[in-house]
């Protein structure tokens, strides 16, 4: 899908990309998502750049990742794109020149949508003043996601530590179905969290690779462009160290949730562990007077039977007795 704006006052005016071309060079912005070949020959011949290729915006290596050519830069970075079944990692290209900016992404992003009505102050250089206004905008969303993982964690953490498992003993409410069903939530809210801590780290690092590079590389910008990019790179780099805390939290809660597993399954090895010895007595005793010899001194006696039933069911009670005594019931 290709989309074409021109500025328009403060706004982005949206352009048919099948006008002629006197009115598509008056556009300062290709916005592409998971183009096709002709979409990205349509805005190659338009505009005279060089566009990278879809499987080149997946690259890892810096070397990849960052390039100029002239005037100009060729930048791509992670981006977290929402789809129906949670976030997911995607990545975008741009493409950036004195006089034209293109984006090319492989997924749909809230980010691109949002920033898309919004005014903005075009000043010397529109395309690098909208280059600027997009990485920033992205660094406000992953703060926001930040901020909302936050405010999770730590409504977990007053769950795991002050409410849903506060006080319980180990042989009573931990066994309990609910409670492993509350356990097993946690891990999966963990392990969710912790991939979206992953995939705002990697965009993060994106944007603050990019910004500098493309403060320090493009010579054409203007000085107010150059000092949104440090100020940006300034709070990624807070960003990034509220990220590292998040990871550790993360990994604090996970730590805690396995060693309530721990104590679950050790309560119930203890709870089997008892019941057998407090069985054995009663089965020994059974099995003395169940056998089928003629000389069984309590054989006629007129009370046998319920000697034997007490003789089993005081073995029985004091092994529960000496366990409660010493603590471990």
């Amino acid at each position: 899908m290709l989309k074409a704006y021109r500025s328009a006052g403060d706004r982005l005016q949206n352009l048919d990309v099948h006008t002629d071309a006197a009115v598509m060079s008056q556009a300062i912005w290709f916005d592409m998502q998971a183009p096709a070949p002709e979409e990205l020959a349509l805005v190659t011949r338009q505009t005279g750049l060089s566009l990278p290729e879809p499987e080149d915006i997946v690259e890892i290596e810096i070397s990849s990742r960052l390039n100029a050519d002239g005037n100009t830069l060729t930048v791509t970075m992670p981006i977290v794109s929402r789809e129906p079944d949670g976030l997911r990692s995607s990545a975008c290209g741009f493409v950036l020149s004195p006089d034209r900016l293109i984006t090319i992404r492989l997924a749909p992003s809230m980010v691109f949508e949002q920033f898309i009505e919004h005014p903005h102050n075009f000043g010397e250089a529109p395309s690098a003043a909208l280059f600027t206004a997009l990485l920033e905008a992205i660094t406000y969303r992953q703060a926001d996601a930040l901020e909302h993982l936050r405010a999770d964690l730590d409504k977990l953490s007053h769950l795991i530590f002050h409410h849903r498992f506060a006080g319980i003993k180990a042989d009573t409410a931990i066994r309990g179905r609910s409670t492993e069903a509350a356990l097993q939530e946690t891990l999966i809210t963990l392990g969710r969290d912790y991939d979206t801590i992953t995939f705002l780290r990697d965009s993060q690092l994106g944007v603050g690779r990019i910004a500098g590079y493309v403060g320090s590389v493009a010579n054409w910008l203007p000085k107010p462009i150059r000092e949104r990019l440090r100020a940006l790179e300034k709070d990624v780099a807070s960003l990034n160290e509220f990220s590292t805390h998040l990871t550790d939290k993360v990994q604090f809660l996970l730590d805690t949730t396995l060693g309530l597993i721990n104590i679950a399954q050790n309560s119930l090895i203890k709870v089997l562990t008892i019941v057998s010895i407090v069985g054995i007595p009663p089965t020994l005793i059974a099995g003395i007077y169940g056998m089928n010899f003629k000389d069984i001194p309590e054989l006629n006696w007129s009370f046998g039977y319920g000697y034997a039933w007490g003789l089993m069911i005081l073995s029985a009670i004091l092994p529960l007795a000496w366990f409660r005594k010493k603590g471990w019931v």
